[in-house]
């Protein structure tokens, strides 16, 4: 590997970019060397500038709202380039002023230091599916905050509906309620639809990522997730995407704490705080592995859905690793519950462990891809 002269850090903005380059070697300088219009020409020409200058260079950025675009523009044109975590990246205490400048500055110092986290960068593909799969995840909360909206009304109006809530039957109760004013006869024939509307949208969403996952370079390994127990398509497809490559984790407990599912603790000395789990990472994955992790409540088995629904294209080898984690799951859940854990919180202990289950089918299923940062 060709040794770095020159970091570069770019603050990155709709219209703007913040350069800062910093020197290599411990004494090199970090300097500001102004502002460029967020354009591909402006940002290649700045690129070949510092090369010319500099000879061998590296470019960071924080990841965002303009995406990997800039990521892209500059590999593409053969440089190397890297984007961060803004959540990892290291602040002084007691840092009280924030500008373009000192970000671009702080970006190339850090940069030099090794002091950021790097983040995986999904190709143009990748990125769609994950683009795919988020929409379903908003149209989801578009749902349950309706259905919310829509309770709450009622409650106000002292109807209550005694049994199962969303159900056919709860649905026809609902269309048959009458209010005294037309207009909160309107008003709630109103929430009604926008309900219908976003449930429609969710199943359209849910169907395209059926049609567009057959076509996707990593269908085998949604395929093969799917042999476990809980995890049907839409979850599956959600994982994957949001993960990406399963070869950057070298070991289960990475990809755990990647997902924010590893307990955090607050020690000092000899006193040591455990504490809930870190729930850093990605919440619409870490949801579905909850939501997942209930089905390891009831007694292992294969049942008629699964023998109906898993793909006929899931290995022997794939179906071993599900039987072992039904075996284990359950056996957890049961042992949690016994030493008088609450249920919400054994649960979080199951969906922890079932990623350790993904990430050896991810073994057993994808080489190792290019391009990625160690997780």
């Amino acid at each position: 590997m060709a040794e770095v002269n020159a970091f570069i850090g770019l603050d990155v903005h709709k219209d703007t970019i913040s350069v800062a380059v910093a020197e290599a070697g411990r004494g090199g300088e970090v300097r500001h060397l102004g502002t460029i219009e967020n354009t591909p020409a402006a940002i290649i020409k700045l690129a070949r500038r510092l090369k010319q200058k500099h000879g061998s260079v590296e470019f960071v950025y924080e990841a965002g709202p303009c995406g990997y675009v800039i990521y892209r523009q500059l590999t593409a044109a053969g440089f190397i380039c890297h984007v961060c975590a803004p959540s990892h990246t290291p602040i002084k205490p007691g840092e009280r002023i924030k500008n373009d400048t000192r970000d671009a500055v702080a970006l190339a110092r850090l940069f030099r230091a090794d002091e950021l986290t790097l983040v995986w960068v999904p190709n143009e593909i990748d990125e769609a599916m994950r683009d795919l799969v988020r929409a379903r995840q908003s149209a989801t909360n578009d749902v349950r905050r309706l259905r919310t909206r829509i309770q709450l009304f009622l409650l106000r109006h002292d109807l209550r509906y005694a049994t199962k809530p969303w159900s056919y039957r709860h649905r026809v109760w609902l269309t048959d309620r009458r209010f005294p004013h037309p207009a909160q006869q309107i008003a709630f024939q109103s929430y009604l639809n926008a309900l219908e509307q976003a449930e429609s949208r969710k199943a359209d969403l849910e169907r395209q990522i059926a049609e567009v996952t057959s076509q996707w370079s990593l269908r085998p390994l949604v395929q093969a997730l799917q042999g476990l127990r809980g995890v049907g398509l839409v979850i599956a497809a959600t994982i994957v995407a949001e993960v990406g490559d399963f070869n950057r984790f070298a070991s289960p407990r990475q990809l755990m704490a990647y997902l924010g599912l590893v307990p955090g603790a607050r020690s000092s000395g000899r006193k040591i705080r455990p504490g809930a789990i870190t729930k850093a990472g990605n919440t619409a994955a870490r949801s579905l592995l909850f939501e997942a992790a209930w089905s390891y409540r009831s007694t292992p088995k294969v049942g008629q859905w699964m023998a109906r629904y898993r793909p006929d294209e899931v290995s022997q080898a794939v179906k071993d690793v599900a039987w072992k984690a039904q075996l284990r799951l359950h056996g957890r859940y049961k042992k949690l519950l016994g030493r008088g854990k609450r249920p919400t919180v054994a649960i979080t202990a199951v969906s922890r462990e079932l990623v350790g289950f993904m990430w050896a089918i991810a073994k057993l299923i994808t080489p190792p891809r290019e391009g990625a940062p160690a997780a």
